[in-house]
């Protein structure tokens, strides 16, 4: 019996596959406990449907992604911070430090987590900064560090 599963089932299938089980266990665990619905044509074409309209909202998302790279590599970061003689800051700059920046300067709301910045910046100066966007995006921040 063909059915389109609903949840992910361990060993069984994923959210949105169609597949082929035994009948008896369609009916007895998996139609009883909403895991599944049957496949005929109205099911078939209404998970159809869904599918595409997941697809544009994942695209729409990329492009989303895109524009906010565009914007976000044409910025500078300005930030300040005590430092000593030789350049190095008194305590460091974090990925929070940065999304805070960002979202009172140019109204820009980026998770801090998104931030990929391996070491916190200890130095003055301009730092290059990877922001993860989207799976397939990620843009470069300019971070300026200057002198309190």
């Amino acid at each position: 019996m063909k059915v389109i599963f609903t949840s992910d089932v361990k060993g069984k299938g994923k959210k949105g596959e169609v597949k082929d089980v035994n009948e008896g266990y369609a009916r007895n665990y998996l139609f009883k406990h909403n895991l599944a619905v049957e496949a005929n044509k109205g099911n078939l074409k209404q998970l159809e449907g869904q599918q595409k309209k997941q697809q544009e909202k994942e695209q729409q998302e990329l492009d989303e992604s895109k524009q906010l790279k565009e914007t976000i590599e044409s910025l500078t970061v300005e930030l300040t911070a005590k430092s000593g003689d030789s350049g190095r800051l008194f305590g460091s700059v974090t990925s929070k430090h940065i999304s805070d920046e960002l979202k009172s300067s140019h109204n820009i709301k980026i998770d801090k987590r998104k931030i990929e910045l391996d070491d916190p910046i200890r130095s003055l100066g301009y730092t290059n900064v990877p922001v993860k966007l989207h799976p397939k995006v990620t843009a470069t921040v300019k971070v300026h560090v200057q002198e309190k």
